[in-house]
């Protein structure tokens, strides 16, 4: 802080919400009180330029269990009994100062958002977005740490990362992303809510002791454009232990199990602070917290240093008295300290003691209910926000040549040596791995006993476009969604519930603050048509620095189920002879404009994306859904990033077998070939399956030989199998060298 700046200032805070917090107190913070309120009023953790936004979301349905508000959303599955929770994260600023460790604590974070409401963690997805590779070291450092952050932390404590995405593109370079996402399962009869309870109760601090790692990180990382020089913020960055969280989350549902707890929460951004907080918000209580009770690992620190630690591993629970000794013994099987900080009260008041001593006293409303919430003040870009990059292809390539190309790019290129770093198959519930179809597919119940008869299972899909939201905010954020659906739908399972995570610049910029209010119209507009619930998700703002904003990004993750995993869609065709066909909407209509062809050729993110009508995209999705279910079709895939070529093309790589077919006159053939527009599928199998699509389906050809050969008006194109293989397998390696 220089020796100008005002304390409030240098916490982020402005001078109108300096004012606002001393006429909500009376009186003047003290340096306690101002750190609390820093956070509690940050971007973060207090939503103020996203929180009206986020209302147009439609969060009902007749399969929520939990919605928006807890720490993960739930819906029903299987029988009735069980629910599925699930939600995203982001940890962009904490994975671009310091990306293993930023994005190891990302995992945990998330996996902790699930067993504090009481689910087990059986599955983690990721969404990445890096600089491209050929261009900088930087990038290249990023992802390769990134990548082992998450497979250290996911592999250590035997959750199975089993799909996700990554795109590479000039505009993440300053500021990578880093997105998670994770399922649990659990009985719906104990699910358990974060609202703390109970006047006299004792508030029980469990697992890892509190050190000096990430204060005021992810809070305040996450709540400001990230600059020149902030390297120094390294030690802000949270510092990981996979090994600790296993016995947290082992001692958590031990404790849920036996039915211990009032409440649960986890300690995420701003610690203790946030979830002492929140918990006595939405209990409409207050709390006592002894910050000298809390187990430390330096002795020396400050209350306000243990309040705003960001710490990772810990939980904060709610007990009644005459059940403390019953809790601790549990923690103490499970080797975490458990540690009665504090107690609930009926004053509707955070106060912060150290060693009996008050420290602080602020109003609970004051912290969380009243952060100030602001207008945005959209205003549509005058011109292009993000410049044209050097050509990778010409115009003038030949078809087969621009296939090769197109698959060897960084978007579009085999994601084997990120997947390989993953478990992906730990809890013996993996049906679908990465790359084998559209979304992974995971066994509700993976016991071997029930292998006669179906087997009920979940799908999961993690999909996002910034190239395409660039383009256009409200459409690009409309096709996220179809994409995950159209996943869903490849496997043969119906949506149940979506959580999401808006990516974005800063938000007091006008153009910035268009392109996030037309992403969440075009997300709350789609989810209706669809009659999808948005059941949690996430904010990161402030994403850009010296290089300008990242693309608009809204992550999108959706949960489905279908009936039996033994007739869950794949990718890759299955026999020779076999039938290919298109399933397209009648108003399909495959454009280049921000197409990853366009991308190749240099062009800027611009024009206008295809008009959609998701009814008749609905629609299509159920039809494709219920032919898989079936088990008569061989394959299913969506056409998408790369258009209907790639997709062929993905089709024989993840099989191995060749194509034969003539494609449909088109009036543009090269946009028939790599154009992209949501509402078409590649499917084979038998003659007769395909003809029970109906008018949805147009048969190309069979199944077979060593070439993709595709032919038709304007349209001549041969590429071998193990041309493809070759390109599309050494590209990411290649790139990282």
């Amino acid at each position: 802080m220089s020796a100008t700046e005002s304390p409030h200032r240098a916490l982020g805070l402005t001078d109108f919400e300096y004012d606002l917090i001393v006429e909500k107190l009376g009186r003047d913070p003290n340096g306690v009180e101002l750190a609390i309120f820093s956070l509690m009023w940050s971007e973060h953790c207090g939503y103020k330029h996203s929180r009206k936004l986020l209302g147009q979301l439609p969060t009902e349905g007749p399969r929520v269990v939990m919605g928006p508000g807890e720490n993960a959303g739930a819906v029903s599955v299987g029988d009735g009994s069980l629910a599925c929770a699930f939600k995203v994260e982001s940890h962009n600023h904490p994975s671009a100062v310091e990306p293993f460790q930023g994005a190891a604590t990302g995992v945990g974070g998330i996996l902790r958002d699930i067993f504090a409401i009481g689910a087990r963690p059986i599955a983690v997805l990721d969404s990445l977005r890096f600089g491209e590779l050929e261009h900088s070291a930087r990038s290249r450092y990023l992802l390769e740490h990134a990548v082992a952050g998450i497979g250290h932390y996911g592999n250590s404590i035997g959750v199975p990362t089993v799909g996700g995405e990554i795109y590479f593109e000039a505009p993440y370079e300053q500021n990578c992303l880093i997105n998670v996402l994770c399922v649990g399962l659990i009985e719906q009869d104990k699910l358990i809510r974060s609202a703390a309870a109970g006047v006299g109760n004792v508030v029980v601090l469990f697992g890892a002791r509190t050190g000096r790692d990430g204060i005021g990180g992810a809070s305040v990382l996450a709540s400001a454009e990230l600059g020149e020089g902030d390297e120094s913020k390294r030690p802000t960055v949270q510092i990981g232990d996979p090994f600790e969280e296993n016995k947290v989350m082992h001692c958590s549902l031990e404790l849920l199990d036996k039915g211990l707890l009032v409440a649960l929460q986890d300690l995420g951004a701003a610690g203790l602070t946030s979830s002492a907080s929140e918990m006595a918000s939405k209990g409409e209580v207050g709390l006592d917290i002894d910050v000298r009770r809390v187990p430390l690992r330096e002795a020396d620190m400050e209350p306000f240093e243990i309040m705003i630690s960001e710490s990772q591993e810990r939980m904060l629970c709610v007990v009644e008295p005459q059940r403390l000794d019953e809790v601790l013994a549990v923690c103490e099987r499970w080797e975490v300290h458990g540690t009665a900080i504090g107690e609930v009260t009926d004053t509707r008041t955070l106060r912060v003691f150290d060693a009996g001593e008050l420290v602080g006293e602020m109003p609970v409303t004051a912290l969380v209910d009243d952060c100030p919430v602001y207008d945005l003040e959209p205003a549509e870009p005058a011109s292009q926000m993000y410049p044209a990059s050097d050509p990778v292809i010409g115009a003038g390539l030949e078809q087969g040549a621009t296939l090769l190309a197109m698959i060897g790019s960084g978007n579009l290129s085999s994601r084997r040596w990120v997947y390989e770093q993953y478990d992906q198959i730990v809890g013996s519930r993996t049906v679908r791995r990465p790359a084998q179809a559209d979304a992974a597919v995971l066994l509700l119940e993976p016991d071997a006993k029930q292998s006669e008869g179906p087997r009920p299972a979940l799908a999961i899909s993690i999909d996002g476009n910034g190239r395409r939201v660039a383009c256009d905010p409200y459409r690009g954020a409309v096709e996220a969604v179809l994409e995950c659906s159209a996943n869903l739908a490849c496997v043969g399972a119906e949506p149940l519930g979506l959580t999401n995570c808006l990516n974005f610049g800063n938000p007091e910029k006008p153009h910035i603050a268009w392109q996030l209010s037309r992403a969440v119209a075009g997300l709350a507009d789609v989810c209706r048509s669809l009659s999808v619930p948005v059941v949690g998700g996430n904010v990161s703002l402030y994403n850009e620095g010296g290089g300008g904003p990242i693309f608009p990004t809204p992550v999108v993750g959706m949960v489905g189920e279908l009936p039996d995993a033994r007739t869950a869609g794949r990718i890759g065709f299955r026999d020779e002879g076999e039938v290919v066909a298109l399933v397209a909407a009648p108003s399909w209509k495959p454009s280049l404009a921000g197409s990853e062809l366009a991308k190749l050729r240099g062009e800027a993110p611009a024009g206008a994306l295809p008009t959609v009508d998701v009814g008749e995209i609905g629609a299509l999705h159920t039809a494709v859904r219920q032919a898989v279910r079936t088990g008569s079709l061989s394959s299913a895939h969506d056409v998408a990033d790369g258009g209907l070529a790639v997709a062929l093309a993905e089709c024989c790589l993840s099989s191995g077998l060749g194509a034969r077919l003539e494609l449909p006159t088109h009036e543009d053939p090269e946009a028939l070939l790599f154009g992209e527009s949501p509402g078409a599928f590649v499917v084979s199998g038998s003659s007769r399956a395909v003809r029970d699509l109906g008018e949805y389906a147009e048969i190309l050809g069979e199944v077979g030989g060593p070439n993709l050969k595709l032919r038709g008006h304007g349209i001549d194109l041969t590429v071998r199998v193990d041309a493809l293989e070759l390109t599309h397998g050494e590209a990411l390696p290649s790139l990282l060298q």
